[in-house]
């Protein structure tokens, strides 16, 4: 079978020609990342269709090209646009609150389009909710490349002495880092490219949830080939010409040997430390100028502010050390065509690539800078520390000590030896480790492999048989639990009279659903029992189930059956369960089904150590749930009525914003979700009072079916 690849890559400035990398902060890269890898497999045999997923952009800032909806790259490779979060062009720290609707229309646009994806690979964080929510809702497996990680930044700022208040004003951090445990949590696995960056991911409380597989990027050698190796002479000679002008108008011995450093103008980047030590070192000063490309600009005065103030601190520390005619900051490049260009200048001229970054995820541009026979300092701090042993093109320095940084650079410019080991151990090396052939071939067996193991299928766009009034134009949806929510038979249910009354005379634009932690035979006899209108979905089994009324009876939701299944493992889970103690299976069979394992407990036994310890390896793979003190329930990691009521929100087009939910009790906490508006009555138990002041939950005043009501009227639904 050929594959059918879905990639998200949210932000929006992607397109066929000219990527514009070094635009700004967001633009760097990841995008080259994600455009050739796109291109890669849509040469491979075994792949059928890539699709890359971005945002519709319409703004006269930039080009028109990114307002098109669908753009056709090759005969397997479209780019589709999808509208979100307005026209104009934002950073991507402004997209977080809009995440949703990308997801609404990158479904209804996937439907309209006949796109149906076997497999779906986001990028970055707010790509890694999107897929979390596609795969939940399409039943499709998805892999995640995280590129930068938003824990890891925030750390590293607030060390720097910021302010957490500001910084999250800034950068969204806890959206940001929500959407990066999701996405350990449910993803097949994480794509990484080093082994450093896997233990960058060890902060996060999912770590120890998630797959990481190993897979170095490739670059275009083609491209980046040795300074000496030139295809078309008249076209190189060009390039080196306009190189040379935009570099050498700015020195007084354009002669020298060149340090050149490429990057976003980003303080992380690190820019700073890399003049100053050549400002303070006048042996550097007489043996080579200094370069930097520090993005594209045009007006420093009308760029964001922190790109500003980076490029304003450059300019300032060429004029504290007297750098003129020996600095050159050229205002732009073309990165699609000159980058290879600058660093073959270079190399030409006897110079280093030095990247000083304080953390460098893996280093791209370092295995570019060795693919054109460009020695490298660099930081050993992240991905080069593996990428300069395993080329052995450079050294590896710390990005903050001046000494280490200006011995390495004067020993390679001044050593022939050094410099020439280097940059014919670079150009060899690359090719054999980190091109794109080797890259897709391993990406494309562990994608296979994943598939073989989960009893995931495709999307089905066609649905199931299902009452008529749901694939209308419904637009509210209350979802309840029953047992402690509607019924509380301690006070002889309160209100249920009343709401039961309400619901049967319900708009028909409201939607009604049961979640509960009942099967479907006990759901059927709460319904029969209490002459309860007939729900529109029920969710039962703590959300291992989704049935529909079909005539007279319920019709399971068998495309979330088979996709909660995916790598279940219930008879090791039990068994590795059966040697605590202090657990005793339901001896109700109706408790039990192939996906949910229950157990009774006494609250002072309980130890959540002792169960992670006991499954092992298998503890990612489930979802454990903890209520009242006494129950516990083991399902599906995908699986939970939180999951259910979003998959349903998705399947049948009900905007999240629009639905109710109500509950009591542990196994009802992930339906009380952001954007949901929820209901939590006032016999809840205590696993629900972290969560009472959310925004968007009620607390009633009323009990049970009386608070549901109280509740309901609060939103003005009923």
């Amino acid at each position: 079978m050929k594959l059918r690849i879905a990639l998200m890559n949210v932000h929006g400035l992607v397109r066929g020609e000219n990527l514009e990398i070094g635009r700004d902060a967001d633009n760097g890269g990841q995008t080259r990342y994600v455009y050739d890898l796109a291109m890669h497999l849509s040469k491979h045999p075994k792949v059928k269709s890539v699709h890359i997923f971005t945002r519709l952009i319409d703004d006269p800032e930039v080009s028109k090209c990114y307002s098109i909806p669908k753009e056709r790259i090759n005969s397997k490779l479209e780019i589709h646009r999808i509208p979100f979060a307005g026209k104009k062009y934002q950073p991507k720290e402004y997209l977080w609150d809009f995440l949703d609707d990308f997801v609404s229309g990158t479904i209804a646009h996937m439907k309209k389009n006949e796109i149906l994806p076997d497999w779906i690979h986001s990028h970055y964080g707010d790509a890694g909710y999107a897929a979390v929510e596609l795969s939940k809702i399409l039943n499709i497996p998805f892999c995640h490349t995280g590129h930068s990680l938003g824990l890891h930044k925030k750390i590293k700022l607030l060390e720097k002495g910021q302010c957490e208040e500001e910084l999250e004003k800034k950068f969204n951090f806890k959206k940001r880092i929500d959407a990066e445990e999701l996405v350990l949590e449910n993803s097949e696995f994480i794509i990484t490219s080093t082994h450093q960056e896997i233990q960058s991911y060890e902060q996060y409380k999912n770590h120890q949830q998630a797959k990481f597989q190993i897979i170095p990027p490739g670059i275009n050698i083609d491209k980046f080939e040795p300074y000496y190796c030139h295809k078309d002479e008249n076209e190189n000679s060009k390039r080196h010409h306009w190189v040379g002008e935009k570099i050498e108008k700015f020195l007084s011995n354009p002669h020298k040997p060149v340090i050149v450093a490429i990057s976003r103008p980003d303080r992380h980047k690190n820019l700073r430390t890399l003049i100053e030590v050549y400002g303070k070192n006048k042996e550097l000063q007489s043996l080579a100028n200094l370069v930097i490309f520090a993005g594209i600009r045009q007006d420093i005065n009308e760029m964001p502010d922190k790109e500003k103030s980076v490029l304003t601190e450059i300019l300032l520390l060429m004029d504290k050390y007297d750098l003129y005619g020996k600095l050159a900051i050229p205002k732009k490049h073309d990165v699609e065509n000159e980058i290879a260009t600058i660093y073959s200048y270079c190399a030409e001229k006897k110079g280093v690539f030095a990247s000083l970054t304080l953390y460098e995820n893996f280093g791209l541009t370092i295995i570019e800078a060795a693919s054109s026979g460009l020695p490298v300092v660099a930081t050993k701090f992240g991905g080069p520390s593996e990428i300069i042993p395993n080329c052995s093109n450079g050294i590896l320095v710390n990005p903050l000590n001046a000494d280490e940084i200006s011995s390495a650079l004067i020993k390679t410019l001044t050593n022939n030896d050094i410099w020439r080991n280097h940059s014919e151990n670079g150009i060899s090396n690359v090719r054999k480790i980190y091109n794109w052939e080797s890259h897709v071939e391993t990406y494309l067996k562990r994608i296979c492999e994943n598939l073989k193991a989960s009893s995931s299928k495709n999307y089905d766009a066609t649905g199931i048989p299902i009452q008529l009034r749901l694939k209308q134009n419904i637009e509210k949806l209350i979802v309840c639990d029953i047992d402690g929510t509607l019924l509380h038979p301690e006070t002889n249910n309160p209100g249920l009279e009343k709401l039961l009354f309400q619901l049967n005379k319900r708009p028909k634009n409201v939607a009604f659903a049961l979640a509960s932690g009942r099967n479907l035979t006990k759901t059927i006899e709460f319904l029969k029992e209490y002459d309860v209108p007939t729900p529109d979905i029920v969710i039962s089994s703590v959300g291992t189930e989704i049935y529909y009324p079909y005539q007279d009876s319920f019709h399971l939701d068998k495309k979330w059956h088979k996709f909660i299944g995916g790598r279940w493992k219930r008879n090791e889970i039990y068994k590795a369960l059966s040697s605590i103690k202090w657990l005793k299976l339901q001896a109700d069979l109706g408790s039990q089904n192939i996906y949910k394992i229950s157990y009774d407990y006494i609250k002072e036994d309980f130890n959540l150590t002792e169960i992670k310890d006991a499954l092992g390896d298998i503890y990612h793979l489930v979802n454990i749930i903890a209520s009242q003190d006494q129950f516990l329930d083991i399902i599906p990691r995908r699986a939970s009525k939180g999951n259910s009521v979003k998959y349903v929100c998705r399947k049948w087009n009900i905007p999240k914003k629009s639905t109710y939910t109500a509950g009591d009790s542990g196994n009802d906490s992930d339906m009380f979700m952001p954007l949901v508006k929820s209901i939590i009555v006032k016999n809840h138990s205590k696993e629900l009072i972290p969560l009472l002041h959310l925004q968007n939950n009620y607390a009633s005043k009323g009990i049970a079916a009386e608070g549901v009501l109280e509740g309901l009227r609060h939103y003005k639904v009923l």
